[in-house]
């Protein structure tokens, strides 16, 4: 059942997070209090899932180690959100039901947590128990992934300029495909690559992810303007009040819902090479548009 997918899952990744990361007491006792505060806030795991569960495809079963390729993928995930909570971007009080790091600690030590995350997860990729040339290319996509060019910081700044201003299609596709679908996309293609997936299975897997990932944010975009500050874990309507660039101004609900669909439609098609062992993958596709938060 995916229930049980999610919580083994989850499961797993707070474990290898908690093993990973420096204890509260550790000195500088600060810092490391502010990166477990924002780590371990709560969330579904979904990078680290969906990681793990690309590892399990392709090899047949779950590969020993890749928990820890998972824990890293959440970690840069993590630095993410802390970053963007500050008041300098998106300046939001609240992150997974808890006060964001930046209110709990203060804006220095937040910057610094997530720089700590960062470099935390490229030590962790450093070390992965797979083949050197995996390794290097694992590190290599999730760099990508979470750099400039069509990756995560690149999506963020068009992101910022976009706001108050009167986005197109194309733009606010850009956006999303970059900001939150280039990690979701990585998390996939690392996993594959750490079980030791092929140049075909590796380009499935990152058409797969983009697909999701955008299908994800429309989601996202969807529940700010329907769901309530409780029901998300984080303050609900931040989109429309800072005018941001979202499918649901541009395309209404209802057209964002479809364009969503259609988006794992498309993704599905990619996995069908792999038959009956896609079919954990394709079923959180499905979660990621069906979830109510």
């Amino acid at each position: 059942m995916l229930s049980e997918t999610l919580e083994q899952g989850r499961a797993a990744a707070d474990a290898a997070l908690d093993r990973l990361l420096p204890l509260e007491t550790r000195d500088p006792v600060s810092i490391h209090k502010a990166m477990r505060h924002s780590v371990f806030a709560g969330g579904k795991r979904l990078r680290p899932v969906l990681c793990m569960e690309a590892g399990r495809m392709v090899a047949g079963s779950l590969p020993a180690g890749i928990d820890e390729l998972g824990a890293a993928v959440e970690l840069l995930h993590t630095y993410s959100l802390i970053h963007d909570d500050l008041p300098a971007l998106d300046n939001d009080d609240l992150r997974r039901g808890r006060p964001t790091c930046h209110k709990v600690f203060g804006e220095a030590l937040a910057i610094l947590a997530g720089d700590a995350l960062q470099t935390r997860a490229y030590e962790v990729l450093a070390k992965l128990k797979c083949p050197a040339e995996a390794r290097v290319r694992i590190v290599e996509e999730i760099a990508r992934g979470t750099g400039t060019v069509d990756g995560m910081i690149g999506g963020q700044v068009v992101d910022l300029e976009a706001e108050r201003t009167a986005p197109n299609a194309v733009m606010l596709e850009y956006i999303h495909r970059s900001k939150t679908g280039a990690l979701i996309a990585a998390s996939l293609v690392s996993g594959g690559l750490y079980a030791g997936g092929k140049d075909d299975a590796v380009v499935h897997l990152e058409t797969f992810g983009q697909s999701i990932g955008l299908a994800f944010q429309i989601v996202d975009d969807v529940l700010d303007v329907t769901q309530t500050s409780e029901q998300l874990g984080k303050t609900a309507g931040k989109d429309t009040a800072a005018k941001k660039a979202t499918y649901p101004a541009l395309f209404g609900v209802d057209e964002s819902l479809r364009k969503a669909d259609e988006l794992v439609s498309t993704a599905f098609a990619e996995l069908d090479g792999f038959a009956d062992r896609a079919e954990t993958l394709k079923e959180l596709a499905r979660f990621l548009v069906e979830r109510k938060k």
